[in-house]
């Protein structure tokens, strides 16, 4: 069952994706070379508990950090560390999540470190736009399919691969609502879209068809390849006057 979020729900849950993308924008841009994740990782706890929020997925089902940091082959759930140093060429995953006043916002973006070659700045982009493929599809009377379809089949016809075994997601009281989203699928399939919903819209793309693999730790998903691949997120609600990105404003543009 989808939850929907009243006005005044909707009220926190905007100031605390104003607060998120906030934070995550500065994260992004201290990760430059010679950093270590570790460090954006402290980083992150500490500019929420600025915030008066606590981090959404440290502790949540045992993961051990604030943010979730993805390097290079790495597809999500990295873990920071001290020992993973940042290095031109490199490209990072940002994921990073709050609660706060009891309703949640997740986001996510994917930077170059330093420059990158042009295969790996198409990927960004392509991810990246996928994203808003799928958020234009957010609109009163739409299916919830109709999301997954607008951001699988641009991925493809760009000539890069979904990752399909991680989906977006509802989001407010908990962290992971209903309903899940994946990111490809036909259009016009499962609930009409109605005032209240709030999705966490989060497109991984990489650039081998082959499913990921899961590291010993329990968390990291890497590609079968050993590949790059990104991750672009925003948390979005569905109000009568139209689509309402949440975490907008935090985006850091970096030509690579």
């Amino acid at each position: 069952m989808i939850a929907l979020k009243t006005r005044s729900e909707l009220t926190v849950m905007r100031e605390n994706g104003q607060t998120l993308a906030a934070i995550l924008a500065e994260v992004c841009r201290q990760a430059v070379p010679g950093k270590s994740t570790a460090f954006l990782d402290e980083m992150a706890e500490d500019l929420l508990r600025q915030a008066g929020a606590k981090p959404a997925f440290k502790g949540y089902r045992g993961y051990p950090a604030t943010i979730c940091a993805s390097l290079n082959e790495e597809v999500v759930h990295g873990i920071p560390t001290r020992t993973r140093i940042l290095r031109e060429g490199d490209i990072l995953s940002v994921d990073i999540g709050l609660l706060r006043d009891g309703l949640y916002s997740d986001t996510a973006m994917t930077v170059a470190v330093g420059e990158i070659d042009e295969q790996t700045r198409h990927l960004l982009q392509v991810t990246e736009a996928s994203l808003w493929c799928g958020i234009e599809q957010v609109t009163l009377g739409n299916r919830l399919s109709d999301i997954s379809h607008a951001i699988g089949s641009y991925i493809e016809r760009e000539g890069l691969h979904v990752v399909k075994e991680y989906v977006g997601h509802g989001i407010g009281r908990d962290l992971h609502e209903d309903p899940q989203i994946p990111n490809y699928g036909p259009p016009g399939n499962g609930p009409r879209l109605q005032a209240g919903m709030v999705f966490a819209i989060e497109p991984m793309v990489k650039n081998d068809p082959d499913p990921t693999m899961v590291l010993d730790d329990g968390w990291t998903v890497v590609t079968a390849s050993g590949g790059v691949a990104a991750h672009f997120e925003h948390t979005v609600a569905i109000t009568e006057a139209g689509i309402d990105v949440l975490t907008r404003g935090g985006e850091v543009r970096r030509s690579g």
